[in-house]
Parts: structure tokens; sequence; C-alpha cells
């Protein structure tokens, strides 16, 4: 909230859902009050767990404010400078701020613990690190995105090297002279079906020592953004006037423009029959041009990489409020505001065209499609040199740029307006003290039009959604009511016993109506010990996107199949039991072979189909129960306040997408899925269609999920003394301790996340500050806890490579962020200056290893856990400067 009223949602796509908060100037903002209880009741449906609302300044008088952070490594410096000026005359007042925020970019190459991730596996008897060696550097192998190499797919060649597999053979391109001294190659061709590359090729990723000298730590990689540069202009205004002793007319004015630009980089890839192997099988000719050198019967899949996958957002938004406010009596007040809220976001996206993959591809007997035009756009086809080194590196000819790549322009609008009213005032006089009532209405609507860029709407975007026009809109209505009653007062055990409670009745056009409500008492015991308990309920209907979302349709990875190759993936531990049960039991139920998936099932649709829309008619609004039980201690002796309070908050049919490898990975992890007799919920999701029972049309829209359960314990200690002459102390702690985070995507279902990777235990934060006249000292830690995701590996910590057991880390250490900076004001001249240092120890992230983690779906960058509790920037130098002036 902002001054007590719901600002509008910002954004493009899917993202638009909430209120940026960052586009509010800090020099405009006077205290942000914190609820921690559920109120949707009061607030409305988005108040689960609790309400922020940010008071802006009324008074008079001017700021000039500048900030500078500057991180010891280059990259992710951030400023800031604003300027507010309030003043106030007889009948009111008004301020104007304005404020410019830049965030520039921190690239993965920026960081080291972001660049190169490593294998990070352990000998388990010696528990040294046992990654494998790049001889060409000496280093530990990046393990990252693989460049300037071919998949290949066996289908008959008897001179394969050692040990290939559907995952790890690779053809990798001789960059730098040097392959040949470092691996063998392999067998000459004994026939016209067996593996001949051109010169310059070797055969990689099928033995450790293959594998340690595949590319995988290129330049576009270490140049994408972790977090993208961001500029945002604000210019904020408001001010209030008195008509009469009893009306004031106030007003709101927010205007802001946000840019931001994201480095990116992806592979993309093809698939060639090469035609060496026709040609001997076939007599269909000699040898094509495009694959000139390739031979074999197999199947080739040049992936290359390109950096042409850049990104920016421009997002205007506006936010007007106009209203009345006033008393009835000296007891009573009341409030009219009407509210509009606009976001109207471009998009830039670069693309790979679809048609020219398709029909630049090379075809059995088909040398060149030069002379005929692209299926979709009707451009010029150009050759692609798929089996190029230079492709394989991201190196383009200009032609072939031109055919391949282009971008386009999306836009989002979204707009909201709302009436809300409300009054409060004191009803009747108990004798514990009056009854106080408040009473008010809610009145909102939605619209949302999306319209994708041209390349997007046609569907000729590759390895990117294909998307419609996204257009909807909604009404909200609402009433509430709030009572607070003195039950006790001055008694025994009873120095004050409150009772408050409230209901709301929400109708949404879009879905239906609820009643939502809430209890709360007060209880001081005596002067120093207040205890405070509530329930409350709320209730959400999806959000515009979620019900009107267009369908798109993208293709997913093949890999993500959990049935491929069951049988050695359970013996080298890469797999549970449950899943080569399902997989082993598995039939015509949804398309799979009627005998169930052999043990050495090979896997079947290239690339899934991947489906996403929308659920108007379809999505059930979320609902939630909150309960909070809370103690305060704060006793006479002592500028002391203790606080331990216990919360629990159940979400049931929230609404949510799960991705497509969560829907087939879940459906076979199941332990309510074919081998148990049962069909889970998740494997009605998608088909398996082909003649080799690949998985296809992964339906991945929004539904809504069973339920999701948090409860934990927040402690707050507060304690403020004067120490002779080395001034006044100030010393804080907040700890939250969270005892369970479950989620259950269908009824008894459930899984307990608390503890894992990205969810710990333990969070808090500790600070102290000494004032000593015009000098300030502050310090804080921020701590976050020990978590454990090794469970979530088939192996319990360990890992399969080429054969052998080495230890993974799973886990991560606890880890405290120290934070120290000094100030010194010059009140005569208005002027105060800061200076200090963020994460002074210079913590990295925790370190995990990488293909344990990807098994743990742990979110990482490099080794590097990626979650928001971690700092990524590392140590860095900040300033601020404040100027105040009459």
């Amino acid at each position: 909230l902002i001054n007590g009223r719901r600002p509008g949602p910002a954004g493009t796509r899917g993202a638009v859902s909430s209120f940026d908060i960052n586009i509010l100037p800090l020099a405009t903002i006077d205290r942000i009050e914190i609820l921690k209880d559920g109120a949707s009741s009061i607030y409305g449906s988005d108040a689960v767990a609790g309400v922020v609302n940010i008071i802006t300044r009324k008074d008079e008088g001017g700021t000039i404010d500048g900030f500078v952070s500057l991180p010891t490594d280059d990259g992710g410096e951030h400023s800031r400078l604003s300027a507010s000026w309030g003043k106030s005359f007889n009948r009111g007042y008004f301020r104007v701020t304005g404020d410019y925020n830049k965030q520039d970019e921190l690239a993965r190459g920026d960081r080291d613990y972001f660049n190169c991730g490593n294998q990070y596996i352990f000998d388990q008897t010696t528990g040294e690190r046992a990654d494998v060696i790049d001889p060409r550097t000496g280093n530990f192998k990046c393990s990252d995105l693989t460049w300037g190499h071919l998949w290949i797919y066996d289908y008959g060649a008897t001179n394969l090297p050692a040990g290939p597999t559907f995952d790890n053979f690779h053809a990798q391109f001789d960059y730098d002279g040097d392959l040949d001294q470092y691996i063998p190659g392999y067998d000459p061709a004994a026939g016209p079906e067996d593996l001949v590359l051109p010169p310059g090729w070797f055969p990689t990723g099928h033995d450790r020592q293959s594998h340690a000298v595949e590319n995988a730590d290129h330049p576009f990689q270490d140049e994408g953004s972790l977090i993208p540069e961001t500029e945002n202009t604000t210019l904020y205004a408001e001010g209030a006037y008195e008509l009469n002793d009893k009306v004031e007319v106030y007003g709101e004015f927010l205007l802001n423009r946000r840019k931001t630009y994201l480095n990116d980089y992806r592979q993309y890839w093809a698939f060639n029959v090469n035609s060496g192997n026709w040609d001997y099988y076939y007599g269909i000719g000699s040898q094509l041009s495009a694959d000139a050198g390739w031979f074999g019967m197999m199947e080739f899949s040049p992936t290359a990489i390109t950096d042409f996958f850049d990104s920016e957002i421009e997002v205007e938004y506006q936010r007007y409020v106009a209203g009345l406010r006033g008393d009835f009596s000296d007891t009573w007040d009341w409030d009219l505001s009407f509210s509009y809220n606009s976001s109207d976001g471009d998009y830039w996206d670069q693309q790979i065209f679809q048609d020219s993959i398709f029909d630049g591809e090379f075809t059995i007997g088909d040398d060149s499609c030069v002379g005929t035009v692209s299926s979709v756009r009707g451009a010029p086809c150009v050759d692609i040199p798929w089996f190029s080194e230079d492709l394989m590196a991201g190196i383009f000819t200009p032609e072939v740029a031109e055919f391949l790549l282009g971008d386009e322009i999306g836009n989002t609008e979204y707009t909201q307006w709302s009436v809300d009213g409300f009054a409060t005032g004191e009803a009747y006089e108990l004798p514990a003290g009056p009854l106080s009532i408040a009473a008010g209405f809610h009145y909102r609507e939605d619209e949302i039009d999306d319209l994708p860029g041209e390349h997007t709407l046609v569907g000729n975007t590759w390895g990117a959604s294909a998307a419609g026009n996204t257009k909807g809109k909604d009404t909200t209505k609402a009433v509430f009511l709030e009572v607070d009653v003195p039950l006790l007062s001055d008694k025994t055990l009873a120095q004050n016993l409150t009772l408050n409670a409230s209901a709301r009745y929400t109708d949404v056009d879009s879905y239906g109506s609820d009643t939502t409500w809430k209890v709360g008492v007060n209880w001081q015991i005596f002067e120093s010990v207040r205890i405070r308990a509530n329930q409350g309920t709320s209730f959400r209907t999806p959000a515009l996107f979620e019900l009107f979302l267009a369908d798109q349709t993208s293709f997913g990875d093949v890999r993500a199949d959990p049935c491929r190759n069951w049988g050695v993936n359970l013996a080298v531990g890469d797999i549970t039991q449950t899943v080569a049960d399902n997989c082993q039991a598995d039939q015509s139920s949804i398309g799979g072979p009627a005998g169930g998936f052999a043990p050495d099932y090979a896997g079947g649709t290239i690339s899934p189909t991947v489906i996403t829309g929308g659920g108007f008619g379809i999505l059930q609004a979320e609902t939630s129960k909150s309960e909070t039980y809370g103690i305060i201690w704060q006793p006479s002796f002592a500028d002391l306040s203790v606080s331990i309070d216990y919360f629990d908050i159940t979400v049931e049919n929230e609404v949510d997408r799960l991705n497509a490898n969560t829907i087939t990975r879940e459906c076979y992890e199941s332990e309510f899925g074919f081998a148990f007799g049962n069909t889970e919920g998740l494997c009605m999701l998608f088909d398996r269609t082909n003649a080799n029972f690949g998985i296809d049309n992964v339906r991945d829209s929004f539904l809504n999920i069973a339920n999701q359960t948090n409860r934990g314990i927040d402690y707050a200690v507060r304690y403020g003394t004067e120490i002779g002459s080395w001034g006044d102390l100030s010393i804080n702690l907040q700890a939250s301790r969270q005892l369970e985070d479950t989620r259950a995507i269908f009824a008894d279902t459930s899984e307990d996340l608390n503890g894992r990777i990205g969810d710990p235990e333990w969070v808090g934060l500790f600070n102290v500050s000494l004032a000593r006249g015009p000098l300030s000292f502050f310090y804080s830690g921020n701590y976050v806890g020990t978590s454990d995701s090794t469970d979530l590996l088939p192996g319990n910590g360990t890992i399969q490579y080429f054969g052998t057991t080495y230890d993974a880390v799973l886990s991560t250490d606890s880890v405290v962020y120290h934070n120290f900076s000094v100030s010194y004001e010059w009140a005569d001249r208005g002027i105060k200056a800061l200076i200090g240092v963020a994460n002074l120890t210079a913590e990295d992230p925790p370190q995990v290893t990488t293909q344990g983690g990807t098994d743990a779906e742990i979110d990482f960058i490099g080794n590097s856990v990626f979650y928001s509790q971690y700092d990524w920037f590392g140590r860095r130098i900040f300033a601020n400067l404040t100027y105040t002036f009459q």
C-alpha cells in the first residue's frame, strides 16, 4: 500500500502482477509500517501474510540526496540521485520529488564464483577434489554450456569410441589445433556405416579423458547478464488543501519510466542425417557439399551458440490519486478516493527465425535451398552452414545472419482504476472504553492487452513461445466491516483486553464471490507483558494473465524424459527405484508401450511441444487461512522490547505453473504412479504420441495446486541505552525459524521443502548503532542458516561419473554478511555524509556440485547457489551524501 491505498501493477507479458516497489523514490518515504498478520478482510485478497504500508513525507523543506555503491570487483555498480521539496501553507501542503536510479549490469563473467562451473566432486576415500582436469589449462574443467560441437546419435557404426551414449557423445572441432595430443580419436572405418569425421574434428564426451577437453566456457556466457542494467526515472508529487474546517481535498501523482537491458546467449540446433550413408544404402548419389567429409550410419545434430538473444524492456507507469477526506464529528472520520494506474510496456527481443532453421536445414537429396523463399517470411533462402566450425562458435557470415536472425517488439498495456471509501469512528462507550467501527467499500476494474511481436504471433520464433493476443478484463467489488471491542480495562491480569474482528465480502466477475474474516485478541496482562492472537482467511481470484493468457507453444528437451535408459540410470544411482518401477509399469494409459518401457529405452521425441495458456473458466480462486500468536515483553526498568510470534499459513488451490520438466519428472517420481495401481495427476498433462513413444504435447498451463503450508516462529529484540560519554547505543535482533514449508501439487502428495537449499530453516538480522553527537557508527550482520538438499539425489549424496562413485556437495553452511558504516552530520549546514562497506569479508555464495545440483533441481550459476538470500555482488563500498534545506 502507498498511504493506505493499493497501487496498480506494472510490467510486461506475464510479469504484470504486482507493483514495482523500486519505482517509488526513497527521498519521498517518511516511514514504512508493517503488519505481519493476515489482513485480507480489510485490505483485500493479496494480504495473505500481512501488509506493507509506505507512508510518504508531508513535512516542509527540501533534500538533495546522492548515493553510490561500488563493488571492489567491476560490475554491479549502483547510483541514485534524488531531490525533494515540500511546502506547507495556511490550508494545506505539497511535496515534489524527482529521482534517478541506475543499477549497472552484473555479468556472469564479472565474478569468479559465477563464470565457470566445475564438477565439484570429491573422492570418497580421501575427500579430495576429484574433478576432471582440462589438460589445456591445468585447471578444473568448466562444466557449463558446451559449444563448438555436434551431437551424434549412433544408428549402426561399429568404430565409435568405447562407451558412447545418447547423452555424452559429441564431435568437437579442434579450434586450438592440439586436441590430437590429448585424446586418441577413433578407429578407422571398416565399412560405410562407420564414423568418419572431417579433418580437425574429434569425438569427445565418451570417456573421462575426452570429456576433459570439451569446450564449455565461451565468452558469450561470461557476457550474459545476471543482473541486467536498469534505469529508473521517477517524478512523484502529492498535496492536500482544506476546502473548509470539515473537508480536505488531496491528490497524488506518480510518473515512472523503467528501462532494462539484458545480455543473453543461447544454443540452437538442427537434425541432419548425413548424406554419406544414404549414398551407400539407397544409391542417392555422391555426398552433398553441406556435410562433406562426414560419413557413417548415424544422425548428426549440429549445435551452435550465439549471443544474438538480447532483450530490452521499457515501461512507462502512471498513477493518479484524487480524494476527499474529512470528519463527521470529533470521533468520526471518512475518506473517499479515486485511483487510476496505467502500465504501458514495450519489450524488444532478438529472435532466431524458425522457418530459416527448418527451410535451411539440410535435407536428403537436396544440396541447397538457394532460389527458394522461407515458408513464413518469404525471405530469399540462404544455406546455413550447419557443419561449419565458425557457426558452431557463433560466427556468422552477413548473409546467414540476415536470413537467420531478426528482432521484434511486443507491447503490454495494463490499466486499473478503483474507487475506495471508508468511515471510521467510535460508536458506543463501553465500560472498558469506546467501541470503534470501520466500514468501507472497494470497486476496481482491471484490463490487460498484451500483443506479442509479429514473429511470435505467427509462431516463427525458434526455441521460443508462439503466442497470441492476451486480452481480458475483470471487475472486483467488495465491502468490509471492522470492529474493535474493548472487553476489559484496569483489571487484575487484564490491564487491557481488546477484541478485533473484521469481515469482507468480495465479488469478482471472472469467478464469483466469497467472504473472508479475521478475529484477533490483544491482551495487555500488565504493563510489561502483552499477548496477541489472530486468525483469518483470504480469497484471491487468479490474475488477468493467469486467466486470459492466449495459448503459447514452445518446445522442451527430450533429455527430460525420466524413462530414457532407466535401467542404466538405476544401476548407477541416477534415478530412484520408484522412477524405475513407474517406467516399467507405464503402458498404454498415456500412449506408452503395451509392456512398459524397456530398461534401455533410448527416448523418442526430439523436442516435445509445450503448450501454455490461461485458465479462464477452469481455475479456482486461491483461499487461505492464517494464524498468528505472539507475546511481547517491555519491562519498565529498561528500554527493552522482546517479542516471539508463531505463524501458520495454509494456502489452498494456489495458482501456479509447474514447467514441463517438473511435470514429466514428478509424474514418474510419484508414489501414486503407474506401479502403484494409480495414475498420478501430473501424468495426465502430457502425451506419448509418436512411434517411439516419445513425450509430446506437455500441457503446462496455469493450474491449481492442492495446498501449501508455511509455519514458523519470529523472534525480535530491541534494546537501547546511554553508555556514558560513549553515546547512545541501540541493538536490534530479528530472527525467523521456519518449522514447516510443505507443498502438495495434488492431495496426498505433500513434499516438505523446509531446510532445503534456497529454503533455510533459520534467517536473521542483527544490528548495532552508536550515536555520539554528530558522529554515528552502524554495524549489521545478515545471517542465512544451513540448508541441505542431499536427500533429493537418488545416490544419497553421491553421483556417478564414468562408472565411478563420487561424493557430491548439496548442502550449505551458514553464512553471515557483515556490513559497517559511519556517518557524520553538520547540522548547522544541513549536510550529512555516510560511508560504509557491505559484505565486509567478501563472502561468496555457497558452492554445490553441478551434476547433482541439476538432479536435485537447485538453482545455481557456475557452482554458486542462486537465491535471493545470498549476496551476488561481493564486497562493495558505498557512500551517501544528503543536503537538507528549508
